[in-house]
């Protein structure tokens, strides 16, 4: 069996074989980095004995993988076996182009497929999900984004081949394979009065306890409630996009009672025997209230327990009854 066909049948028994960090000399034909917002912004083209160097941007935390696809033309099917696929992380030097001496630790290793329209799904956290299928392959190592960029190479591994088998390019896109979450910035707003006061944030009945950080959460409906002895409490709910950060504000409100009255203009508001000219928002400490209205000779009295941090909205109905009779 000739040597190199002796090569290829080891890396096709043990294809796991890690050797920790590898050095090679390869032709860098171009970088691609990848973010949650888009693609790639083209195809790469990629040539026998070469490689792509794949980098993320900003906000990695939202992917889960990175998607290659890799599109062959027609007479690739002609050489089945004669090339094989690597990726490495850890790259030394971690930008390079042209041909280049580099050194990385071998995450994965595949003969290429003999296939027009060729596809890797790389994960990039433990829990990512992702799983071969007859038309995806998911290498098993995974490469966390601390130790990007990394690189896809082709190498031939086949010897004897014509002229045209070195002339063969593929196109590499870059996609990324986003999580089902999103992020929450929290942004609380005080009250003139009070400001800095003690509070407590819950998100799906989950305390939070540094509201400065942003909170990564499913995406979807979520729950806030805040609780506190020195502001109003809260609760309501919102919606997380998927790889997107949601500024969440807070308005945190005085605890003081608040009424509001509804009432004809004719008539006259008293509270405690005090008359309201004010209609919109009276403040009231908490406790028990006497609340009158008076048209005319028309007077009607109510009893009102306030309690702190609670708005009442206090109206005099007027109804009009109409009854048939034969």
């Amino acid at each position: 069996m000739p040597k190199t066909l002796v090569i290829l049948a080891i890396f096709l028994i043990f294809p796991g074989i890690h050797l920790g960090a590898e050095s090679f000399r390869t032709e860098v034909d171009g970088t691609i980095e990848v973010t949650p917002e888009r693609t790639s912004e083209g195809p790469i083209s990629i040539g026998i004995n070469s490689a792509v160097i794949i980098d993320l941007g900003a906000e990695a935390r939202f992917l889960r993988g990175i998607e290659l696809e890799i599109t062959a033309p027609q007479m690739w099917l002609q050489y089945q076996g004669s090339l094989v696929m690597l990726m490495y992380n850890s790259l030394s030097p971690q930008a390079a182009s042209g041909i280049a001496d580099m050194a990385g630790n071998r995450i994965a290793f595949d003969p290429l497929p003999s296939r027009l329209r060729i596809v890797y799904q790389i994960p990039i956290r433990p829990q990512h999900g992702l799983r071969t299928t007859t038309t995806v392959s998911v290498p098993s190592a995974i490469a966390q984004p601390a130790t990007f960029p990394i690189m896809f190479r082709l190498m031939q591994v086949a010897k004897g081949l014509p002229d045209e088998f070195e002339r063969i390019r593929f196109n590499l896109v870059a996609r990324p394979i986003l999580s089902d979450e999103g992020a929450v910035r929290l942004i609380p707003r005080f009250p003139p009065q009070l400001r800095n006061r003690p509070f407590t944030v819950l998100i799906n009945d989950n305390v939070i306890s540094n509201i400065s950080e942003q909170i990564m959460l499913k995406e979807g409906e979520n729950h806030l409630v805040v609780l506190s002895d020195d502001y109003r409490n809260i609760s309501h709910r919102f919606v997380v996009e998927r790889a997107r950060v949601t500024d969440l504000i807070i308005e945190l409100q005085d605890p003081t009672p608040i009424i509001i009255f509804e009432a004809p203009q004719n008539a006259q508001i008293f509270l405690n025997n005090s008359q309201i000219r004010n209609r919109d928002s009276v403040t009231v400490e908490p406790g028990a209230h006497e609340v009158r209205f008076q048209v005319g000779d028309y007077t009607v009295t109510r009893n009102l327990n306030v309690q702190r941090g609670k708005t009442y909205r206090v109206a005099l109905a007027v109804d009009l009854n109409i009854h048939e009779e034969d």
